[in-house]
């Protein structure tokens, strides 16, 4: 693998450098937010504890546990594993994982809807640890929890669409409408169904495409998809993403840029379809300047998808946090979707501007970012920004899957 910073300093001198310092900050930031029971969310602090975010995430050591395996650092390896091992230590009797856990391990949380996507990517990062970690004993490691964890998730799969359905605010976005048939959640299905070799992983690819991209002349044969397809592309147009969520007559246009970034990297997207995304990603302004605006189009208080509880915390408001807002953590796999797709130099500058993000402030590692005024919001010394920004730049440099099925 070339030394972090290497494929940038011969394009433009000192950017190298940049690059070189946030791998090494990351790095650091990952370390000080490790705990012996596993990664904590954020940087310890009065208002992060107040926030609970001096948890141990399902999300987010999840996704901080791809970028610690195979990272090189004994601590960072063992915090990984530490983090799973605790998620799963307080896993539901009916298999679900929990938002998070605290870490003395003495309580668990499963949001009030249901958290969904907590069990999903820990799946993901227990695969990922099964056949990357350099530690002894993972590969035969969570067989219990992880058979739990697929039957609470196929529970609560659509038996003729093979997707997964939800409540509203039940996953990441978690002050967001989305419900029903959910793009983020079953991106991520799809890529534990491939992981893990479940059943009906292609009528879930088949459905998939069907439903949240309803704008193609190939019509459905199942006379129910037929009637959602219906009320999906009534009154709209195809703007070259896949819906963010298909419910029975409502559906999200919103532009759900994470979802699409999954579809891509889970493979669900065809070639010309995940080119396509870009594009439209690209053309909305959705990584100027910064990568990522989490939702193109943010919902309004006058649209029909408003809910008042987004208003909660003052947070949800149009360009802000998950309607809207930049979430550098988004970018991270941003760029990691760019490189998969051979966009090369496109991914390098973006990476660029993903080390500036995370740089502003001394190194705060802020959660998110005002999408129209760019003010710093949300907690400081967020670990998936660190995780994420790894992730992208070892996609860059050497190529490596950011979420892999093999």
């Amino acid at each position: 693998m070339p030394k972090p910073g290497a494929l940038f300093r011969d394009v433009d001198g000192g950017t190298g450098a940049l690059i070189e310092e946030t791998t090494q900050r990351s790095l650091q930031l990952l370390r000080e937010n490790l705990m012996p029971q596993g990664i904590l969310a954020a940087r310890p602090s009065a208002a992060a504890d107040a926030r609970r975010y001096t948890r141990v995430f399902g999300r987010d050591a999840g996704i901080c546990a791809l970028a610690m395996i195979g990272s090189g650092a004994p601590a960072l390896e063992r915090g990984a594993i530490a983090s799973l091992d605790a998620l799963a230590a307080l896993q539901a009797a009916n298999g679900q994982i929990p938002k998070y856990v605290d870490p003395l391990g003495q309580d668990a949380d499963f949001w009030y809807l249901g958290c969904i996507d907590a069990t999903l990517w820990w799946l993901i990062a227990v695969h990922r640890a099964q056949r990357s970690s350099p530690l002894r004993r993972v590969r035969s490691r969570w067989r219990g929890p992880i058979e739990r964890a697929i039957r609470w998730l196929q529970a609560q799969e659509h038996q003729r669409f093979h997707l997964l359905q939800q409540n509203e605010a039940s996953d990441w976005a978690d002050i967001m409408p989305r419900s029903g048939f959910v793009l983020y959640t079953n991106a991520l299905w799809y890529l534990v169904k491939c992981q893990y070799g479940l059943p009906q992983r292609d009528a879930t690819h088949h459905h998939f495409n069907h439903l949240f991209h309803p704008f193609s002349r190939d019509v459905p044969e199942y006379r129910r998809a037929r009637l959602l397809r219906h009320y999906a592309v009534r009154g709209r147009r195809d703007a070259g993403l896949y819906l963010s969520f298909v419910n029975l007559s409502f559906v999200g246009d919103e532009g759900d840029v994470f979802g699409n970034l999954l579809a891509i990297l889970c493979g669900l997207a065809s070639h010309a379809r995940a080119q396509q995304i870009v594009k439209a990603l690209r053309a909305a302004g959705a990584s100027d300047p910064y990568p990522v605006r989490v939702t193109l189009r943010p919902i309004t208080p006058r649209d029909t998808l408003w809910r008042g509880y987004m208003e909660r915390h003052q947070q949800n408001h149009p360009h802000q946090y998950h309607n809207g807002g930049i979430w550098p953590f988004v970018g991270g796999f941003w760029v990691a979707a760019l490189a998969m797709l051979k966009r090369t130099e496109l991914a390098r500058a973006d990476l660029r501007q993903l080390a500036r993000i995370n740089q502003l402030d001394d190194w705060r590692f802020t959660e998110w970012f005002h999408g129209a005024t760019l003010a710093p919001m949300g907690m400081a010394g967020q670990s998936w920004n660190a995780a994420a920004y790894l992730l992208a730049q070892r996609a860059v440099e050497s190529g490596a899957s950011v979420l892999s099925s093999a």
